[in-house]
């Protein structure tokens, strides 16, 4: 697969499904208005209109395709999950006190954290407006569940975070919250609405799932042999701001105990010194955890494609398929 050119494959699905991304658009745009508060649109329109693939949005809409969906409840639910993301979106830059995201400054950094937070709190009100019109109580539990999945993550994520005692399993918990719980929704939601089989809306959550994860571990590894032209970070930023990831929850788990102190200095306690990253990068690689890494990525990534089994032979699926490839092809 040529990674440089349009044969990425979300961009592919976007030209195929260019006409309804108008329409969620501008369903979008409609809903984020607000005749009284006109911070809203403001603080909304920087986040919305600063791009991004739209990945998710996509997944709802492909997923409706794939069985062949006639009516425009995916339009609402594709929008729903787009104000669900920036919702979190914006509510993490401020817990994160973030000064920069998608390379440009962060709304609690233009407005303030109240703003962020507030107009997160519309973003979710919106969403829910919006599910509740398509009158099915499943998509309802679905997304319902999806938030309080996101909101969990955050939380465990905050206070698991510097806890070297944080291991593999707790790891996922967080990465279902934090990633995999909107795109297993968004592809669920698809699915049902589109009147898909039982088996088959259980495929179109499994391949979400486990897309997510696929795509958030390969996201933590990038951080420490990424380009950073190309991933718009700098190598050890999770280090330096004390995240405790995949590479180093693996590294920990076989440290000696003066390799134990030295991730307790710099992760627990937070005293980094110039050289504390090389040491880092000198353990993982001493343990391979980069490369165990890179092979659960990739672990994750099958079991997507492989979930796909059971959906519709159709141009969409092989795009699926070729999506789960994409988010690991960084790794090469």
């Amino acid at each position: 697969m040529d990674i440089g050119t349009i044969s990425k494959p979300h961009e592919r699905l976007a030209e195929l499904l260019a006409g309804e991304m108008d329409a969620v658009n501008t369903l979008i745009r409609t809903r984020m208005a607000s005749e009284h508060a006109p911070r809203i649109p403001e603080v909304t329109a920087h986040l919305v209109e600063a791009g991004g693939k739209r990945l998710r949005p996509m997944l709802t809409l492909a997923a409706a395709r794939l069985f062949g969906y006639g009516g425009d409840h995916h339009i609402r639910l594709a929008a729903t999950v787009e104000f669900i993301h920036t919702a979190t979106l914006l509510h993490d830059d401020v817990v994160d006190e973030s000064a920069q995201r998608r390379g440009r400054p962060t709304a609690n950094l233009l407005w303030d954290n109240k703003s962020s937070v507030l107009v997160g709190d519309y973003l979710f009100s919106r969403s829910f407006q919006l599910m509740v019109e398509t009158g099915s109580l499943r998509v309802l539990d679905i997304l319902a569940n999806a938030s309080a999945t996101i909101a969990e993550g955050e939380v465990l994520q905050m206070t698991a975070a510097t806890d070297l005692r944080t291991d593999e399993s707790v790891y996922l918990q967080v990465v279902r919250g934090k990633t995999a719980a909107l795109f297993s929704a968004a592809t669920e939601v698809g699915g049902v609405i589109a009147g898909a089989s039982e088996e088959q809306v259980r495929a179109l959550f499994a391949y979400g799932d486990a897309l997510g994860i696929a795509f958030q571990i390969a996201d933590d590894l990038l951080d420490y042999q990424g380009d950073s032209k190309a991933t718009g970070k700098n190598v050890g930023d999770d280090f330096r701001e004390r995240k405790l990831t995949l590479p180093v929850i693996k590294a920990v788990a076989q440290a000696t105990p003066e390799e134990r102190a030295f991730w307790e200095r710099t992760i627990e306690k937070g005293r980094q010194q110039d050289g504390d990253l090389e040491l880092a990068l000198g353990l993982m690689r001493k343990y391979r955890t980069l490369d165990a890494t890179r092979a659960g990525a990739l672990g994750w990534a099958a079991k997507a494609k492989a979930a796909l089994a059971v959906l519709p032979d159709h141009e969409i699926r092989d795009l699926l398929r070729d999506m789960a490839d994409y988010v690991v092809a960084r790794l090469n």
